[in-house]
C-alpha cells in the first residue's frame, strides 16, 4: 500500500530541491554542459536558502518516504497595473513527477497545494509554461491560455 505525504518544502530540503530541479532539467532539456551543471550547482542551493518561504515555495509528494512529484512557485513583485492589481505574480516551475508515478494524480495534488499557497500570498495571478503533456492537468485546475496582444520575447544575456 502506498503511503502518500504532501508537504511544503522548507530550508532542510535545499539539497532535495536542487536534486529535483536537476532531474527535471535533465528530462526537459537533455544533458547539460559541464559549465551549466557547475553554475547551477553553485546558484540553486543559495537561491533556495535565500527565498524559501518568502518568494519561493515548493510542494513535494512523497510515497513511502521517496520524493515522487514536485512543483515550485516563484513569486515576483512589479509595479501594479490592471493585469496584476496587487503587483505580485506567481510563476509555477519544475512540475515534475518521476516516470513510475505518473498518471496517478500526484502532480495535480502538489499543484493544488501551490495554488492554495498562492492564494494566501495575495498574488494577482499565477503563470506557467505548459508542455503538451501538462496542459490538460493545468486546464483541469482552471488555467487558461493567455489572451494578449503582446508577444513573449527575451534577450539572453548569458
Amino acid at each position: 500500500m502506498e503511503e502518500l505525504i504532501l508537504r511544503e518544502a522548507d530550508i532542510d530540503d535545499v539539497l532535495l530541491l536542487t536534486q529535483l530541479r536537476f532531474t527535471y532539467l535533465h528530462e526537459d532539456r537533455g544533458s547539460l554542459t559541464e559549465d551549466e551543471e557547475a553554475a547551477l550547482n553553485q546558484s540553486l542551493p543559495d537561491y533556495f536558502r535565500r527565498n524559501i518561504g518568502t518568494m519561493f515555495f515548493a510542494y513535494i509528494a512523497e510515497v513511502n518516504g521517496k520524493a515522487v512529484s514536485t512543483a515550485y512557485l516563484a513569486v515576483s513583485e512589479k509595479p501594479a497595473n490592471p493585469a496584476f492589481i496587487t503587483g505580485k505574480i506567481g510563476t509555477i516551475l519544475n512540475v515534475y513527477t518521476h516516470p513510475a508515478y505518473r498518471r496517478k494524480g500526484y502532480a495535480t495534488k502538489v499543484l493544488e497545494k501551490l495554488i492554495e499557497k498562492a492564494s494566501g500570498q495575495n498574488l494577482s495571478k499565477i503563470e506557467l509554461s505548459a508542455t503538451a503533456d501538462g496542459k490538460p492537468v493545468y486546464e483541469k485546475l482552471g488555467f487558461t491560455e493567455k489572451n494578449s496582444h503582446y508577444t513573449d520575447m527575451q534577450l539572453c544575456l548569458l
